[in-house]
């Protein structure tokens, strides 16, 4: 049987328009850890289809070795070959996942690059600054 627990579907940071510095590195810091977390849950997967192709590929050989119907040695050696295909797409899922986690965690440590001296200027000085636009008139 399988471990996997649906969960209730929910964003792992909100795209609320909220562009400030701090704001967007906790939503990279957000998404980056929602995709390492989900990277571990799809490998278990993997690993548990996987396991389930190879288990109902020696069911077939015992069907088959126990005289039973062909028909029965037939589906079961469709339910591997399913289970098999199914967990190589969940592996490829798996690396998209790890790639895109990747990326994310590159593009947080760029932004920290780019905007972090900027953001550290901005938040220490008593005077307001003026809002993004002001100076395009």
């Amino acid at each position: 049987m399988s471990e996997l627990v649906p969960r209730p579907a929910s964003a792992p940071a909100p795209a609320d328009g909220d562009n400030r510095y701090k704001a967007v590195q906790a939503k990279l810091r957000k998404l980056g850890q929602a995709l390492d977390d989900s990277t571990l849950e799809l490998e278990g997967l993997y690993r548990s289809m996987r396991f389930n192709a190879d288990h109902a590929e020696v069911a077939a050989r015992d069907i088959e070795a126990a005289d039973l119907d062909p028909r029965f040695v037939e589906l079961t050696n469709l339910v591997s070959t399913a289970l098999g295909g199914a967990a190589i797409e969940v592996r490829n899922l798996r690396s998209t996942a790890q790639e895109t986690a990747d990326l994310t965690h590159q593009t947080r440590r760029t932004h920290s690059t780019l905007y972090g001296e900027l953001d550290t200027i901005r938040s220490t000085r008593r005077e307001r600054t003026p809002k993004p636009g002001f100076f395009d008139r």
